[in-house]
């Protein structure tokens, strides 16, 4: 029924190892800059739920201008974080793949600091200066990030 077996999926083995899992490979770099933006979107939609934001919003009396309470409000929330995640979703996968863009034209197969490497270091960074900066609060220093 399925031929020998071995052919098949020594085929699409290849293939998944040429193209899918291969970061010297243009297929490989848009399908991790596609499943980057996917999660940031995916990320977004845990983090952020604007039907919790409106109502705490309307609980505190505040008011968007122009913006009825109640479902308006929900709506223009869950607009404007999609609107303000693309761009940012879109610079997270360009920091991501520069990387491997640069190794492919200067023709380098291994390099030990790739584009989520970079992302995961400047993570660490902020989120220490943050730290720092609160325990320097804290004990009525100026801070580092003023």
């Amino acid at each position: 029924f399925l031929g020998s077996g071995e052919g098949w999926r020594g085929d699409i083995a290849s293939f998944v190892d040429k193209y899918i899992v291969n970061p010297q490979n243009f297929v490989y770099i848009t399908i991790f800059g596609l499943l980057i933006i996917a999660f940031a979107y995916f990320y977004n939609s845990i983090a952020f739920d604007p039907i919790r934001q409106a109502d705490q919003l309307r609980r505190q009396g505040g008011f968007i201008p122009g913006i009825r309470p109640g479902p308006q409000t929900e709506r223009y929330l869950a607009k404007a974080v999609n609107r303000i995640t693309l761009p940012g979703a879109v610079f997270i996968a360009i920091v991501a793949i520069l990387p491997y863009i640069l190794l492919i034209i200067a023709g380098v197969s291994t390099f030990a600091f790739a584009g989520t490497a970079v992302l995961i270091s400047v993570g660490v960074a902020l989120e220490l200066m943050r730290q720092i900066d609160s325990q320097l609060t804290l004990r009525n220093y100026e801070g580092f990030l003023k």
